[in-house]
């Protein structure tokens, strides 16, 4: 790669600066979102870049630096208790009214060695088909015409799916591949505590694989989605892509057990991993709420089912069959207590290892793909029948993320007993 004089001086002027016999210093972040209350996005995530948190049952000091934040929302009577206002009290930060301004500090060149997008909550007006138009698009755009004006690229990380739409999603990451940014996006699922843990072999071959959550639609079948992605993409050859996304309500979902288009007892397999001999039936409503599937067929064949079961905000259960095996291989995702607030302590030291090396822990052609999933799915809804899907011809390799992944240690300090604190307040860290 050749440099111009005046980009690299720009590099120079832009690197971490470092004195003999003196450690590098922090990256300097900005942080972006569309609103911060309690157990918000904005709040789990930043609660962790700005105060010591727990990883693997050691106390992590943050690896980066926050050093301006821009809020999209401040302040909604009856919705929401605003957490920005404290976050400026307690940890001094400047808070900027534009994106620009936070990624400059106010200034005219780019003055952060990285950025945190955070569009999740806040009150945003919704699709025909009934989701969320959070802006992540907006977000990204008017970070990356900060960069492309200093032409310099720092590392961009965006929570959850890339965008409720997919051509902006597709464009999202072309833009990323052509001026080579760094960027990181998912869900926080995969990082979570496997009971019982479990790896799939490496090179292994997948007949039939389900992820179950217990959430509501599309917000939680993105994460239901990725659960599932982060299993069968380290199948033999690689991920191959998607050909056809069906969503299934109800009667209909087990109308297509029947004609063996996905398997009632590999849902069974991971369902009784959390309920063990307790296991509800379910080909009924359980607690009430009817359950809706997602079948994914994938370009080599192998056969995907996303399905929510129930109501629960932590229920993240997996399973599949593996050729030649007639037990099914099962784990369920656990997030420790306070529901799934501490599951972003994984997340965010995820994102701050990916701010300090530029390297993604895992591809971002995974969430690519499940935002193109869970897109095609909303239609399919919305249309009653399956889809095609040849714009998801997207084939990767996977990489392993394992030292990235809560392994359960914190739970042995942060217990389901220990209660829960409130806002940016002190958490318990020791035993």
């Amino acid at each position: 790669m050749h440099l111009t004089r005046r980009q690299a001086l720009a590099a120079v002027a832009a690197a971490p600066l470092a004195f003999a016999g003196e450690p590098r210093r922090r990256p300097r972040v900005a942080v972006v979102y569309t609103a911060c209350f309690h157990r918000s996005h904005a709040h789990v995530i930043l609660e962790n870049f700005l105060t010591p948190f727990l990883f693997n049952g050691k106390i992590t000091q943050p690896a980066v630096e926050v050093v301006a934040l821009y809020a999209d929302q401040r302040r909604a009577p009856g919705k929401w208790s605003d957490l920005t206002d404290d976050i400026l009290r307690r940890f001094k930060l400047p808070l900027f009214t534009t994106i620009e301004g936070a990624l400059t500090l106010g200034r005219k060149e780019l003055a952060v060695d990285g950025v945190v997008s955070i569009g999740e909550h806040g009150d945003y007006g919704t699709t025909r088909f009934g989701v969320h138009q959070y802006p992540r698009k907006r977000f990204f755009d008017e970070i990356v015409a900060v960069m492309r004006r200093a032409n310099r690229f720092v590392p961009i990380f965006t929570d959850k799916h890339l965008s409720y739409r997919w051509d902006w999603a597709r464009e999202m990451y072309d833009t990323c591949q052509k001026h080579r940014i760094p960027f990181m996006a998912g869900s926080s699922v995969p990082l979570a505590q496997r009971r019982p843990e479990m790896d799939l072999p490496a090179n292994c071959a997948i007949d039939e694989a389900v992820s179950i959550h217990g959430g509501p639609f599309e917000i939680y079948d993105f994460h239901g989605l990725e659960v599932l992605q982060a299993f069968v993409e380290a199948r033999k050859g690689g991920e191959t892509g998607v050909t056809h996304v069906e969503f299934l309500p109800g009667n209909r979902l087990f109308q297509a057990a029947q004609q063996g288009r996905w398997s009632p007892d590999l849902a069974r397999a991971a369902m009784r991993v959390e309920f063990g001999a307790k296991l509800p039936d379910i080909t009924r409503p359980i607690n009430g709420v009817e359950p809706w599937g997602i079948l994914v067929t994938y370009r080599d064949g192998t056969k995907g089912t996303m399905l929510k079961l129930g109501y629960s905000g932590t229920r993240w259960n997996f399973a599949c069959r593996l050729t030649g095996e007639r037990t099914p291989r099962v784990t369920s995702h656990y997030v420790g207590p306070w529901r799934n607030r501490c599951l972003f302590m994984a997340l965010s030291h995820a994102i701050q290892q990916f701010l300090v090396t530029r390297q993604s822990p895992y591809p971002l052609e995974r969430t690519l793909l499940a935002t193109g999933v869970v897109e095609a799915a909303v239609r399919s809804r919305a249309a009653g029948e399956r889809l095609e899907t040849p714009h998801l011809n997207i084939a990767y390799q996977p990489r392993d993320f394992r030292a990235l992944r809560e392994m359960g240690e914190s739970w042995k300090i942060l217990t389901e007993e220990t209660p829960e604190t409130v806002g940016f307040a002190e958490r318990p860290l020791r035993r």
